[in-house]
């Protein structure tokens, strides 16, 4: 494989202590309420309470983040690495947290679930730019008009990096210290994120009973997982040797989403599935 002659050249963000994932995550948080607070004054509701929401989010999101990546890497000592914010886990881990905390407060769990949908959208595109920023998450190798060599990421895209970490088969005449050109997975899902937070927003006036918009979230975020992590440096393809963990959980995203949109299609609370 011959690495690009002119790459985009990838350096890190950081400003002053802090890192550019870390600014990105206390953005994404800070976006998210926004938006869902937003949503909750236009339909006449309180929006006082999304601050306790988002406060267990954060703090189901950081737990379920750090579980997954200790299972997902096999060695519970990771869980106090400082590495390993995993967005399913998070996702999970902050649902659980929101969910106990809105049944705690006695909130319409319906209600929530419909105008976190295009705020959760709005955060992980927010939260996306963090791992642009420290070089993480990036993909495999490319040629392209728009590869980007990652030398100095987390880790750096260089031939020993891809094969050692992800399992990535190079021609052997290709150095270990050679930095190669990947795919910027991590602009492909700000860009994903930004269309389903369109399209959530779009819809947020929708005629089904609340809650509907969640379902149609879980939708569009299984599908945009599934199809990028064909493009990303991963090491966890256990599934058929093709599928990675992530594209197993988010079939199963796809499939609650559809379910749950069924059981929210009227208006009146009745599903598609009733007579």
């Amino acid at each position: 494989m011959n690495p690009l002659s002119d790459p985009i050249i990838h350096h890190p963000f950081a400003y002053g202590p802090f890192t550019g994932f870390g600014l990105a995550v206390l953005f994404a948080f800070v976006i998210g309420q926004i938006v869902a607070q937003h949503e909750l004054v236009r339909r006449g509701h309180d929006p006082e309470p999304m601050g306790d929401l988002v406060f267990a989010a954060v703090i189901g999101g950081i737990v379920g983040s750090k579980l997954y990546y200790a299972w997902l890497i096999g060695d519970w000592g990771d869980f106090f690495s400082r590495g390993g914010f995993v967005f399913w886990g998070g996702l999970i881990g902050g649902m659980i947290t929101v969910v106990a905390t809105a049944l705690w407060k006695k909130m319409s769990l319906m209600r929530v679930a419909d105008v976190t949908g295009p705020a959760i959208a709005a955060a992980y595109a927010i939260g996306r730019t963090g791992c642009w920023a420290v070089g993480d998450d990036y993909g495999r190798p490319w040629d392209g008009p728009l590869a980007v060599a990652f030398p100095e990421g987390a880790p750096a895209s260089t031939a020993f990096n891809l094969r050692e970490q992800f399992g990535i088969e190079l021609p052997a005449s290709v150095p270990p210290s050679e930095v190669l050109s990947v795919h910027p997975t991590q602009l492909y899902e700000v860009t994903l994120a930004l269309v389903m937070f369109g399209i959530l927003w779009r819809l947020r006036d929708h005629k089904h009973a609340e809650g509907w918009l969640f379902g149609l979230y879980a939708v569009l975020a299984g599908v945009e997982r599934f199809v990028i992590e064909f493009v990303r440096a991963k090491d966890d393809r256990w599934f058929f040797d093709t599928l990675t963990a992530a594209q197993v959980i988010a079939i199963a995203f796809v499939i609650v989403g559809v379910v749950w949109m069924g059981l929210r299609w009227k208006a009146d609370g009745r599903g598609i599935y009733e007579k």
